[in-house]
């Protein structure tokens, strides 16, 4: 374990607390999970109002650190060019020096409505993002298709289009199953995408959320998943115990496909996230042994 472990790398997308009361939690999650090494933490973010002002605030103390590498999330819906370029601007004035860049769905939209002086794709998002600052940037993939995607094809089509813009890899909608993924990574190579894919990989926090937000992604729940989770209901302890080895297993069983990097949602749950990393041999003393080679 300890000699695979090193060919590892993980990192960790958090979102910031709505609530003041609950940004202890939000920092005691990333001290926890900072220690492990990660090749970056990526904040969700919401480009208007109180939540683009919160997010700011947490994104900027993120940066202070010093000790990680910071991605910020944008997205397109609901904002102009000008107030994202701005935007952008302005994180870069900051010292952000990585964005993961969205298209984003406006809310109880059947369909993506662009800003009537927006980007209408995150192809075009991502090339304006290029010409402002030299920004790492990562997008979003689909194993199971965009459900607004015309066709597997079409969307495959629009991650290359997002890659070939500039952004450096695609980072992938949750899946509970490793075939998901690696048959997209199998279509990615056969259609000519050759930058990285990371599995975006989501520990099962609670069951029946999860089934909801899957629901709403419209990912799949594997049958034998919810017979796994069956009759667990105010059972939190055990849950978690399952929830860990689940996401450990996924894991393990991508690696041994040859996938060497993980991207965990961790919905700010960062002892249940840990918990997988150290199922796969990752370790706080590791981390800086390797920091110090």
């Amino acid at each position: 374990m300890t000699g695979m472990a090193a060919t590892v790398s993980v990192s960790f997308e958090f979102f910031p607390p709505a609530e003041p009361q609950a940004e202890g939690q939000f920092w005691n999650g990333v001290d926890r999970l900072a220690p492990l090494g990660p090749n970056f933490v990526s904040l969700t973010y919401g480009a208007g109002g109180s939540t683009r002002e919160r997010g700011g605030r947490i994104l900027r103390a993120l940066l202070r650190r010093g000790d990680l590498e910071v991605a910020a999330h944008l997205t397109c819906v609901g904002a102009s060019r000008a107030e994202l370029e701005e935007l952008a601007r302005e994180w870069a004035a900051a010292g952000l020096k990585r964005i993961v860049a969205l298209r984003g769905d406006g809310e109880g939209q059947a369909a993506f409505v662009p800003h009537p002086n927006g980007f209408t794709n995150t192809a075009e998002f991502v090339a304006a993002l290029r010409r402002i600052a030299p920004f790492d940037i990562s997008v979003a993939a689909y194993p199971e298709c965009h459900p607004q995607a015309a066709s597997p094809a079409a969307d495959l089509d629009s991650l290359r289009r997002k890659l070939d813009a500039g952004a450096e890899r695609a980072i992938t909608q949750f899946f509970f199953e490793p075939e998901c993924f690696l048959r997209f990574r199998d279509r990615a190579a056969a259609a000519g995408i050759d930058k990285p894919i990371i599995p975006g990989i989501l520990p099962i926090f609670d069951f029946a959320k999860v089934v909801a937000f899957s629901r709403r992604c419209r990912a799949s729940v594997p049958a034998w998943l919810a017979a796994r989770f069956a009759g667990l209901d105010g059972d939190a302890e055990t849950s978690q115990l399952l929830a860990a080895a689940t996401a450990g297993e996924l894991c393990q069983n991508l690696r041994a496909e040859g996938v060497e990097a993980f991207h965990f949602y961790t919905l700010n749950r960062a002892a249940l996230t840990h918990a997988v990393c150290r199922s796969l041999g990752l370790s706080p003393n590791m981390a800086a042994a390797e920091e110090a080679a």
